[in-house]
């Protein structure tokens, strides 16, 4: 006899207590049933009316948004954006926040995973507790800094641009976008007919005036002459290889970063806020403190930003090996850094090709994964090498936290921990922990 559907609870108010900030841009909150609600666009303490929006009877918890604020926080502000907010676009979690108080949420998440995954407090992970805003990104409340450098917009049925509600495929057309970098709005991807488009992102460079936009078209429709008011390079998404072929102009966009110009091509990954390359390449040689001869590794290395960084300064007798799954990201990083004959970079995933190179000892290891994190695996393949210092680069605390479990299991400690608030307004941020072996602490 099969179970009868659970009903749903979608669109249903509660009027809850909110609780601690919760990984991934919401709140915790209890129905008077007990049932946990993760609810966004509200902040701890507040008192609010929190609508369903994802959910049935018996789940085990409820996706909820607050519609009405019943009992405001100190920290809460009107929302400047007028696209933002319940049912609106996805792409800001905390813009009724102060920034200050969106730092300190921040820190509360990294604070809790490290703990419930790690089982690390900050003093044992050698952090302040303190998330790092940008320079520049110091704005009174109220006020949004322009900081995203590449935007990928969604189009609607009638050709408009505009970007994904939370957690769903429908597009909130959009005037301006407030967090997008000048050289993005400069492009006025917003004011044109995108017409048989699936998405069109925008990219503006940091240190150079390069611009670029790049036009993924829906099945057998022809792309639009684009005319823009300034020079810019055009790329389409091939609808069935899903590959990146020029237009017009170049197929690349120069950006800099510790003093080097890289290449990076059709659409590949760069940071996206204009000081985050320099930020975290400063954090990172500040924690591995690199030396004439060292044998280095940079794992998931792109187009060699920390690659190029260690470089510099191992020197001719030094050595660095990067691994990047990304073919063209490869191509790339093989340019940018050709000038160093003891540069390697070898194409494939880090847990196929670093086993095949035979390295059983090195002296630094920088890695900057996806955001599922490095995983057991490779962590206790890197454990094994006897490294001097690790440097983790991390754009998601919960992977982080679940690695340096791993790293502790393997021999090492956390020295240092970094955290910079590289995406603001949202409730990603960027760490920086630095390890070494757990004896070297005692």
């Amino acid at each position: 006899m099969q179970a009868e559907p659970r009903k749903s609870l979608v669109g249903e108010e509660y009027e809850v207590e909110i609780g601690p900030v919760a990984h991934g841009g919401h709140c915790i909150a209890r129905t008077s049933e007990g049932q946990v609600l993760f609810v966004r666009h509200a902040l701890p303490g507040e008192r609010v009316v929190a609508r369903v929006t994802e959910g049935e009877q018996g789940a085990r918890f409820l996706r909820a948004d607050a519609v009405e604020v019943l009992d405001a926080s100190k920290d809460r502000i009107d929302v400047p954006c007028p696209f933002a907010g319940p049912g609106r676009c996805g792409g800001c979690d905390w813009q009724h926040a102060k920034p200050g108080a969106q730092r300190r949420l921040k820190a509360d998440v990294i604070a809790e995973q490290l703990q419930h995954l790690a089982g690390l407090t900050p003093q044992e992970a050698g952090w302040d507790g303190t998330v790092v805003p940008a320079e520049g990104d110091k704005v009174p409340a109220g006020q949004v800094p322009s900081w995203r450098t590449r935007v990928q917009y969604a189009v609607t049925a009638d050709g408009r641009a505009g970007l994904r509600r939370h957690r769903s495929h429908e597009v909130e057309p959009i005037d301006h976008c407030m967090i997008a970098a000048d050289g993005v709005s400069e492009l006025g991807i917003e004011k044109r007919d995108w017409t048989g488009m699936d998405s069109v992102e925008a990219i503006a460079a940091t240190g150079s005036q390069d611009r670029q936009v790049i036009l993924t078209p829906k099945p057998g429709a022809r792309l639009p002459l684009v005319e823009l008011d300034r020079p810019v390079s055009v790329l389409r998404v091939d609808e069935r290889s899903g590959g990146v072929h020029r237009v017009h102009g170049r197929p690349f966009v120069r950006e800099r970063a510790d003093g080097r110009t890289y290449r990076v091509g059709g659409g590949g990954f760069w940071q996206v806020h204009p000081q985050a390359a320099d930020t975290l390449v400063t954090a990172v040689m500040q924690g591995l403190l690199p030396r004439k001869g060292d044998m280095a590794l940079d794992l998931y290395c792109g187009v060699g930003l920390f690659a190029g960084a260690l470089a510099d300064r191992v020197g001719d007798q030094g050595a660095v090996l990067g691994i990047e799954s990304g073919k063209r990201a490869v191509e790339d990083a093989r340019h940018n850094l050709a000038e160093f004959d003891r540069v390697r970079i070898e194409q494939g995933k880090v847990e196929s090709v670093l086993p095949r190179t035979g390295i059983t000892e090195v002296d630094l290891i920088v890695l900057d994964p996806p955001r599922a994190g490095a995983g057991r695996k490779t962590v206790q393949h890197l454990s094994s090498l006897g490294a001097r210092r690790i440097a983790y680069v991390a754009c998601d605390p919960a992977a982080l936290a679940r690695d340096l479990g791993y790293f502790r299991d393997g021999g090492y400690r956390v020295r240092m921990l970094r955290a910079f608030d590289l995406f603001p307004m949202t409730h990603h941020v960027e760490c920086v922990a630095i390890l070494e072996p757990a004896a070297k602490g005692l």
